[in-house]
Formats: C-alpha cells, structure tokens, sequence
C-alpha cells in the first residue's frame, strides 16, 4: 500500500478552468481561488494506491478552532439522498459543526469517522468531552478501487488532518478524489473562490467538490461527451451510481438558516454542469461560516450576490476537479480517461451544432 499524505503543494501541470480562459461569473475570485481563500480554513489530503486495485484516499476541510467547545454556524442540504453522510441529523438539528469535515470513499466512512472522534477527543480542551458529532461525507469509488478492501484506515486520517494547510489546494486524483469519476471523465477534488459584496461589504465564499456523479457534462451550455472529444474506449459508470460532496466556507456573518440556504445553492450548482441527479447518487452540501458571534446576521435581502458566488464556485470546481484528474487504470482493468483541456477548447471555440437556448459564449472568443 502507497498511503501518500499531501500537504498543500502546488497544483501539478494540468492547467485549471481558468488557465484555458473559462471565466464563470461575474464575481472575483480569492487570490488562490480555493476554499482555502476563507480566513481560518485548512485542507489536507491523503492518497492511498495499491495499483491497479486500489485508488482511495480521504480529505479533510479543516475550520481553525472548531470544536464541540466552540462550534460553526453550519447547514446542510441533500439534493439526493443516497449516501451516508455520517453527522447530518444533529448538524440539521442545531446547525452547528463541531469537528472538521472529512471526506472519503463509501465503504471506509465509518472508519473515519471512528478515526476523526479519536483525533478530536485528543484535542485540546476536548479533555471531558463525552459527546462528539463527527461529519464525514462521501462517495462510491468502487469503478476504479477494490472499494470492498476499505483501505482508509486512522493513520491516513490523522495525516490528513494534521497535514492540513492553507495555501494551494491539491485537485484531482488525490485524497477523496483519488478513485472518483464524473460526467464521462476521471475526476476528483476541485476548489473555487469567489469574493462577492454584501451589503457594502466584501466577503470570501469557498467551495470544495467531491465530483463523482453522472450525467453529461456541459460547459457553457454545450455538451461535451467521451466520444464527442473523440475519445474510445469503455464506457464510464452508469448514471444511476455516483454522488457529489460539497463543501462551502465562507467568513459571511450567515446563520445557520441562511447557511442552509447556502448550501442548498451548492447543489443545485450541479445542473449546470449537466449532472443527472440520479437515484443512486447522493448529492449533498455542507456550508459553514467561520465567524461565530461577530455581529448580526447579515439582511436576507443582501445575501443574492452570495447565492450567485456559490453557484458559480461550484461550476468552476466541478470542472477543475476535471481538468487537474489524469487518466486511471484501476480494479479490474477498467479505465476513465482525464477531460483533455486542449480538445475541449477546440470543441468550445470550433464548429458546433447550433447553440441551443443555454449556450454561451467562450469569453475571450
């Protein structure tokens, strides 16, 4: 076994959604245009290989501080059930997170779950804890990874908890997204910023995806399949299995009801990059501030060019977990190909069929 523990190194070669000139929305980014823009945040991930069987990982989306001591307004919303997003009934009960997030593959969330309640009860100030709500999402890499083996095991927790960092965000084949696919291709782990103002006021919202649902996948409005970029080979997983996890950070003064609409906008941010929300998926966002008790909360009336930050935070993340993804051979021999930038620029600027009602233009072309 290969259990890789990333801190947060700079991106690899593969260029992201904006290197190509895909610029969603209006809103700025953050100067990374990660989750890692938002004051306090930390992400860590560790990679587990035992090639060509297993590709598994999990990630963790660390608030500074966070503890059952001093918790996050927080709220969630599922898009589609189908998942085991271990935590959710307290974090909707009382809106409030009080461990990190962690996220991993379907068969090894109860482990780390176990894992992330050892580590916090070790914490600091954690000394008389005697009831902990761990939060762990996930999704179904069992395409690519002998996901039966459950390979994610404390030690990878702990490394990615205490590997955790600021700076720029891994995307891709790493962490939780080592074994994940999306939209006909291999994907992964994505981030993006955006910097809307509320109220007179600038803010930073964040997101991270865990992108593995089907669907087909657009950008801009267009279709982009496989077989249109002119790829062969075997088909991607069906439709009906796969899930998204989402992360949403923010240093907004938003209560836990405003999160949850936040979080809510985080899901549906998916239709626009053609996801199917299909039976088996599970499709669920998790949105937390990380200024608890700064002041009132921000006017309702002034929180819609948040919204249109997330969605497009979303948009964004979804294709940069894409585009960082490199081509993977795993169990079995099954095989789900990276999305080549170049190609999908051609596709974008070159002859099309004609635009339907949703399409828009490249920027820039």
């Amino acid at each position: 076994m290969e259990p890789l523990a990333h801190t947060q190194s700079a991106p690899g070669t593969r260029r992201r959604a904006r290197d190509l000139g895909i610029i969603i929305g209006r809103a700025g980014t953050g100067p990374l245009n990660a989750i890692t823009d938002v004051p306090g945040v930390r992400v860590g991930h560790t990679t587990v290989r035992r090639r060509p069987d297993v590709h598994s990982g999990v990630t963790a989306v660390v608030p500074g501080a966070v503890g059952p001591r001093t918790p996050l307004p927080a709220g969630v919303f599922t898009g589609n059930g189908y998942g085991k997003l271990i935590g959710t009934t307290q974090l909707t009960e009382l809106g409030t997170l009080e461990t990190p997030v962690l996220l991993t593959s379907t068969l090894s969330a109860f482990r780390v779950a176990d894992a992330l309640v050892g580590w916090m009860l070790e914490r600091p100030g954690c000394e008389k804890v005697q009831s902990l709500n761990p939060v762990v999402g996930e999704c179904n890499d069992g395409f690519l990874s002998d996901i039966r083996a459950r390979p994610v095991n404390d030690e990878h927790v702990r490394a990615a908890l205490e590997g955790a960092s600021g700076g720029p965000v891994a995307e891709g084949c790493v962490g939780a997204g080592t074994g994940m696919g999306a939209l006909g291709f291999k994907a992964g782990i994505g981030t993006a910023s955006r910097t809307p103002d509320l109220g007179g006021q600038r803010f930073t919202v964040g997101v991270l995806v865990q992108a593995n649902f089907g669907g087909t996948l657009r950008v801009f409005g267009r279709a982009v399949t496989p077989q249109s970029l002119g790829l062969s080979g075997e088909p991607a997983p069906a439709q009906e299995t796969g899930s998204c996890m989402i992360v949403v950070a923010t240093d907004a003064p938003l209560d836990a009801r405003q999160l949850t609409r936040v979080a809510r906008r985080a899901v549906f941010a998916l239709a626009r990059t053609g996801a199917a929300y299909s039976h088996g998926s599970g499709d669920y966002a998790i949105a937390f501030a990380t200024g608890p008790g700064a002041g009132a909360p921000a006017a309702d009336a002034d929180l819609g060019p948040l919204f249109e930050a997330v969605l497009d935070a979303v948009e964004e993340a979804v294709l940069n977990s894409l585009l960082a993804a490199v081509t993977t051979i795993g169990f079995g021999g099954r095989t789900l190909k990276a999305l080549p930038a170049d190609r999908l620029i051609d596709a974008l600027t070159g002859p099309a069929a004609p635009p339907g009602p949703d399409d828009r233009p490249l920027p820039g072309h």
